[in-house]
């Protein structure tokens, strides 16, 4: 089970480095056009906010527990994602932007296996 934990850690690390560098790099009206119409409910500073806080987890999924510091940032990092994910779905389901909805279901569910896994059973 820990071999699993740490393959979802990584992968839910590379997603959402990936996705919070774009957030915080990218000009607001690139991230229109690439991430959809979510992007307008939110001021450029908001945006920029989420993908540094995204980039922020997606370091403290893995470099906590690969170093031995503080590794109980690693599963406080994956709960993290939980609400930034029941955010996202519900930030989706007000703009009926339905087709989003799986990715999110995705993330939120492997964030948690993470966090339960992690502050659970399987802990460092």
């Amino acid at each position: 089970m820990n071999t699993v934990l740490w393959i979802v850690q990584g992968l839910l690390a590379a997603m959402f480095l990936f996705a919070g560098l774009t957030k915080a790099t990218q000009p607001r009206e690139n991230l229109i056009a690439q991430l959809g119409g979510w992007v307008e409910d939110f001021s450029a500073g908001q945006v920029k906010t989420i993908g540094i806080l995204e980039v922020l987890a997606g370091i403290g999924l893995i470099l906590p527990a690969l170093t031995g510091i503080l590794p109980v940032l690693t599963p406080i990092a994956a709960a993290g994602l939980v609400i930034t994910m029941i955010g996202a779905i519900v930030v989706h389901v007000r703009r009926k932007e339905y087709s989003a909805l799986g990715m999110n279901l995705v993330l939120l569910v492997l964030a948690a296996f993470v966090a339960w896994g992690r502050f659970g059973p399987y802990a460092f």
